[in-house]
């Protein structure tokens, strides 16, 4: 899994106060990629953000052509588009009247290529559905619009553009407390809801699905930018679907939020809090499997059923917890296939 691909284009066609908005309104909205013209290179001062420049239809990061638009108005320039698989990075499609069908045959056709393959969309509605096409979708899409307060109904796309992520409940099998260890709370800069929260487990194979802090406890306040996620050496899964360890986050990381259903959407980590609590393993397991993961030994922990968080006070073994479960195994954070035996 790995998150969709968000550009805005702001080098269509105005003056250049348009395109200034365009690039001012794109930051507003929390977008971090804008394409400009060779000849606007003050917009670049506009803020903080990547830059790609599209020079005809080359599309160049520095002087390095990176991408191409191509725009598709018949077969010919479905070939046209084939051509540049694993010739270039990105790959954009502009469709003229027909848009779905062509983008389901290059979807297939560029799976598992080198190029990224994003679709021009000048609405929301329509950027959703280049996204989902034939389950997969595009690598991502590149909004194209005319009036700059247009770009705010597409941030959306930005927050939940990570895809959606594959549960499986399993069933507990045992839970022990053990001695002080060092736990990490991941705060991080958005609100949570309740039933949303981050994959955390001590093995890759199987990460488990610890909620917020965002329901109501008696001993504490609430703190819905919170998750209380597990021991340092626990695995948590990032915005860009790599692995890390807990005691390895920083802010200004991106971290992969989740909830019940499996929709997900990237967060950005304000602080990681470390510090020596009592903690509890948590056994689960299926099929003659044992994954298991550590939290701290307190009432605000949940992790997350098919009911519902439950907190690991009220935790019973025989219950089912939502996990994400994945073959092979992580070098470096990266998935690769290999047979890794983590106990």
């Amino acid at each position: 899994m790995s998150p969709k691909i968000i550009w805005v284009r702001a080098d269509l066609p105005g003056e250049y106060e348009e395109r200034k908005s365009i690039v001012s309104s794109a930051l507003e909205a929390g977008f971090g990629t804008v394409v400009v013209r060779d000849d606007d290179a003050a917009l670049k001062r506009l803020g903080r953000f990547e830059a790609l420049v599209a020079r005809g239809d080359d599309i160049l990061a520095g002087e390095e052509r990176v991408g191409a638009f191509v725009t598709i108005a018949g077969p010919a320039d479905l070939e046209k588009a084939s051509g540049l698989r694993d010739k270039v990075k990105y790959l954009v499609i502009r469709a003229r009247d027909w848009k779905v069908i062509p983008l389901e045959n290059l979807i297939a056709e560029f799976q598992g290529s080198e190029t990224k393959l994003l679709a021009a969309a000048s609405d929301p509605q329509e950027a959703r559905l280049f996204l989902e096409t034939m389950e997969k979708g595009a690598d991502g899409v590149v909004i194209e619009v005319e009036d700059p307060s247009a770009l705010r109904s597409f941030s959306g796309l930005g927050l939940h553009g990570a895809g959606k992520v594959e549960l499986t409940p399993i069933t507990v099998t045992g839970i022990y407390p053990l001695a002080m260890g060092d736990r990490v709370c991941v705060d991080t800069c958005s609100l949570l809801s309740v039933g949303e929260g981050m994959l955390v487990g001590s093995q890759s194979s199987c990460l488990f699905l610890v909620g917020s802090e965002a329901a109501d406890s008696e001993y504490v306040a609430s703190r819905p930018f919170r998750v209380n996620a597990g021991a340092v050496h626990s695995y948590v899964l990032m915005a860009n679907g790599r692995t890390k360890y807990l005691s390895e986050l920083k802010g200004g990381e991106e971290v992969l939020a989740v909830d019940q259903e499996g929709g997900s959407r990237k967060v950005v980590v304000g602080r990681a809090k470390i510090e020596r609590r009592p903690l509890l393993l948590v056994e689960a397991g299926e099929s003659g499997k044992r994954y298991s993961t550590i939290l701290q030994n307190a009432e605000t922990i949940r992790l997350c059923t098919p009911d519902g968080p439950v907190s690991v006070s009220d935790l019973e073994v025989g219950q089912k917890v939502l996990v994400r479960l994945e073959e092979g195994g992580r070098h470096f954070g990266h998935s690769i296939k290999e047979t890794i035996t983590e106990i």
